[in-house]
């Protein structure tokens, strides 16, 4: 499956299993951009889809380890001579990157924005020209966990390093101003993200 939840902005789904999907985005533009890497074997269902949107991708930037989301790193750069940025305190084996990052930096067309928790070099990926966020694994599609889609929810515990820390690092994110929140497990927001996003954080009553 593929879409287009922002413009030039796709969401690919390489694999499906128990109900859930694993995905990469692709931002086209001057250099294209892939976010994350999916699993070790789902680089040929990137490089099908890559094909049909006519994409060349030139960086591949990580959010965090987990292998669902750096699994095709080797397999993609192989292929396409990537340039690779990987959050500070990562290290993928048998890959040494071109770029590190952390919190605030310029990443291409992004802002890093630290928000471990649920891993602890977990970094969100905010573009607030095109008004778009890629919110890695910080935050879960609400109908991941049965509830009505087109809002947020914490990502489980049983999936979380620290949920407090998850929690409280969403504080960073509300800063940011943008209108489509990408997430990966779930489906993501395509409208008013930050504000549902801050209305999340900042709820009723908290102290």
């Amino acid at each position: 499956m593929l879409t287009e939840p922002a413009t030039d902005v796709y969401d690919v789904t390489l694999a499906e299993s128990n109900g859930g999907r694993y995905r990469l985005f692709v931002f086209d533009g001057d250099a294209p951009t892939l976010v994350d890497a999916g699993l070790e074997g789902t680089t040929d269902a990137a490089a099908d889809a890559l094909a049909d949107l006519g994409i060349e991708p030139e960086r591949l930037v990580v959010t965090h380890g987990d292998g669902d989301h750096v699994g095709g790193l080797p397999g993609l750069v192989e292929r396409y001579d990537l340039e690779t940025w990987l959050p500070e305190g990562l290290d993928v084996e048998g890959h040494e990157p071109d770029h590190r990052f952390g919190d605030g930096d310029d990443v291409g067309r992004f802002t890093a924005v630290h928000t471990p928790g649920h891993a602890p070099e977990h970094h969100s990926l905010v573009d607030e020209d095109a008004g778009v966020a890629v919110i890695g694994d910080a935050l879960f599609g609400a109908d991941s966990r049965g509830l009505p889609e087109g809002h947020f929810v914490l990502p489980p515990a049983y999936y979380s390093e620290d949920l407090h820390t998850a929690e409280e690092s969403l504080e960073k994110l509300v800063e940011y101003d943008f209108d489509v929140g990408l997430v990966y497990h779930g489906e993501s927001v395509t409208e008013d993200a930050s504000e549902k996003l801050d209305a999340f954080v900042n709820f009723a009553g908290k102290p």
